[in-house]
């Protein structure tokens, strides 16, 4: 019986790791600063469109805590957050004039 119930929880287990592996994250939104719109990070184009894992970002660039970090435009321009990749190599420049509408949306 013992063996049973241990067998149930390995099951249990594993099967609550592999469904949050494969649990969609939400978007986070970022609210408008200096004029700028609001900007709505997509998990689904990083991790799944550009096959980005989650370990290149959390925790090194981001925590992983909803609204643990502040993000500013300076930071980023000097390789900070989101900058770290979209820094005109990796991915278009956060300091691309002609880009900002792919992020702020007004």
């Amino acid at each position: 019986m013992k063996k049973i119930i241990v067998l149930a929880m390995a099951v249990v287990m594993t099967l609550a790791f592999v469904s949050l592996s494969f649990a969609k994250k939400s978007d986070i939104e970022f609210p408008a600063v200096a004029g700028e719109g609001k900007v709505t990070f997509s998990h689904e184009i990083h991790t799944e469109k550009n096959k980005m894992a989650c370990k290149e970002c959390h925790p090194a660039l981001f925590q992983t805590k909803k609204g643990a970090d502040v993000l500013k435009m300076a930071d980023m321009e000097a390789g900070k957050n989101c900058g770290a990749c979209h820094n005109g190599e990796k991915a278009f420049s956060v300091k691309d004039q002609a880009k900002c509408g792919n992020c702020h949306k007004k």
